[in-house]
């Protein structure tokens, strides 16, 4: 990787005309990835995916670097992969799809997989409290719900032979997000150990309950998540919406498309464009089973 990277540098001065600056800078930050990557077992650029780009940025933000910083490291190994590919030196060039700097700027708080798992890990044992927390978590991060959904799902929205449930979001839109494997067998369980024992006489059809048998409000959503987040010793703020971002994050940093991640989101842009309730299930089905790290 070293002798790629100097023919890389050496081209870029003779061909490109780069100042003895910028191509100190593009050393530095080539050799920053490489040295992300050798600590990863990836021995070759041709192995590299998106999202361990992703991941490397993302460690990079969290040590404090600037926007700029972070910008000029993905505008390196853009302009890298560009070159080997033109040279016939790279299979494929995964750097293409991805978005340009601006995209540090929109997204904050998105947790890394490392923090994901340690996240979804933080609920601890097997009784009532465990169950229901580890099933919310999984669910919110395998779907990208909004806050408001998850506190509002009821059991006759979730559907777990066909892996998929019916969210209603915004503007009284349904839609279709599947679910995968981690989340189906944590939500199962507690459906069938755990939330009994929550139930009182006039709790309502909500999933997810609290002591007194009532469902959860935002807030209370909030303050579980901040809980676990601090157990789990993640130092960046963590709400629900951070899962949501990530699980956008983490499909489209596998390969997913921008246009199924906007459907399962269920963002407004889309409505006018596409009826969630039209959408056709199995194909977002067989995205999310091969895209979701966790379905």
């Amino acid at each position: 990787m070293d002798a790629l990277i100097s023919q890389f540098l050496d081209h870029a001065m003779l061909e490109r005309g780069l100042s003895a600056n910028t191509r100190e800078a593009y050393a530095a930050d080539l050799v920053s990835f490489r040295n992300f990557l050798e600590r990863y077992k990836v021995r070759t650029f041709n192995d590299v995916v998106r999202k361990q780009i992703l991941d490397y940025l993302m460690g990079e933000k969290d040590r404090g670097l600037s926007v700029n910083s972070i910008s000029r490291r993905l505008v390196a190994i853009k302009v890298f992969f560009a070159y080997l590919q033109n040279e016939g030196l790279l299979d494929r060039n995964v750097t293409v799809a991805m978005d340009s700097p601006r995209l540090w700027k929109v997204l904050p708080g998105v947790l890394s997989m490392k923090e994901v798992e340690r996240l979804l890990r933080a609920p601890v044992g097997e009784d009532r409290v465990a169950l229901r927390d580890r099933a919310l978590l999984e669910v919110l991060y395998a779907t990208g719900l909004r806050v408001s959904e998850i506190a509002e799902l009821t059991g006759e929205a979730i559907h777990f032979d066909a892996g998929y449930l019916r969210c209603m979001g915004k503007g009284s839109k349904v839609r279709i997000v599947p679910f995968g494997g981690q989340a189906q067998h944590s939500l199962l369980r507690y459906l069938e150990e755990g939330r009994p024992l929550f139930e009182k006489p006039a709790s309502g059809p909500c999933v997810f309950l609290t002591y007194r048998g009532t469902g959860f409000s935002r807030k209370g959503i909030w303050k579980l998540i901040k809980h676990y987040a601090r157990a789990a010793g993640i130092d960046k703020p963590v709400s629900p919406h951070t899962l949501r971002h990530s699980f956008a994050s983490h499909l489209l940093a596998n390969g997913a498309s921008l246009r199924v991640i906007q459907e399962m989101l269920g963002h407004a842009d889309i409505a006018s464009t596409q009826v969630y309730t039209h959408v056709d299930e199995s194909r977002l089905r067989h995205v999310h089973a091969a895209y979701h790290p966790r379905a």
